[in-house]
């Protein structure tokens, strides 16, 4: 149902190039539940947040499978939230929301100061996040590593220059406080695994759009640029 969902949606905006439904059965629904064997050593009750979900990829056919789960789907552009709302309540999914925010306002959100402590907010709420062909590694690492806990995983599909991408990287992480954890080997690509050792320091994620604009740590410039206080 979902995948029918999505081809007939795509005929009308762009969510995938992807126009024959057997191959969107490997390159998309696969390619999602192979991030099932990480995710299933998650306790009951667990959150996940998929960054740049757009057709709802890998968030809801990893929803579908995994109902004790709670994912929330993040993308910046308004008509695909509209089209993921709609694919929430046509499949009658409860353990799924869908948010229209870009993820570097969704990282600085600490939420609200109570006398109990704070409560609410996004930043270093969520046990694991996802990014399936967002970018590039020291991109994404800004725009995740925020929103989960200490101890919490970040997981990116990526495909074969994940290598090349980790080591370009490698600066970013340590910024981040965050570390590669391992990649893992899929039938249809990678898994690259962060894993959070430190709160995040306050100065990230930056601004929106400056992460893309200017990767931590790629390049002597951007690298002096954006290395921040550390607090």
């Amino acid at each position: 149902m979902y995948l029918a969902m999505l081809m007939h949606a795509n005929t009308r905006m762009n969510l995938t190039a992807i126009r024959d439904e057997e191959a969107a059965w490997e390159k998309h629904i696969f390619d999602a539940l192979t991030l099932v064997p990480v995710l299933a050593e998650l306790d009951d009750g667990a959150s996940v947040v998929d960054i740049g979900s757009g057709g709802g990829l890998p968030g809801i056919p990893l929803a579908i499978v995994m109902p004790k789960v709670w994912f929330t789907l993040v993308d910046a552009t308004k008509k695909k939230i509209e089209y993921l709302d709609q694919v929430i309540d046509g499949l009658g999914l409860k353990n799924v929301r869908a948010i229209n925010a870009r993820a570097e306002g969704l990282g600085a959100d600490r939420g609200e100061k109570t006398p109990a402590g704070r409560v609410g907010g996004h930043r270093a709420h969520y046990d694991v996040a996802m990014a399936r062909g967002v970018g590039q590694i020291a991109m994404l690492a800004e725009l995740t590593v925020p929103l989960v806990k200490i101890g919490g995983l970040v997981l990116m599909t990526k495909g074969q220059r994940a290598e090349e991408e980790l080591e370009a990287a490698k600066a970013a992480l340590h910024m981040l406080h965050t570390n590669h954890a391992g990649t893992i080997e899929t039938p249809t690509g990678r898994v690259v695994v962060l894993e959070k050792q430190r709160k995040t320091p306050r100065d990230y994620p930056r601004r929106d759009g400056e992460p893309k604009r200017s990767p931590l740590g790629v390049g002597k410039k951007d690298g002096k640029k954006t290395m921040g206080n550390g607090q």
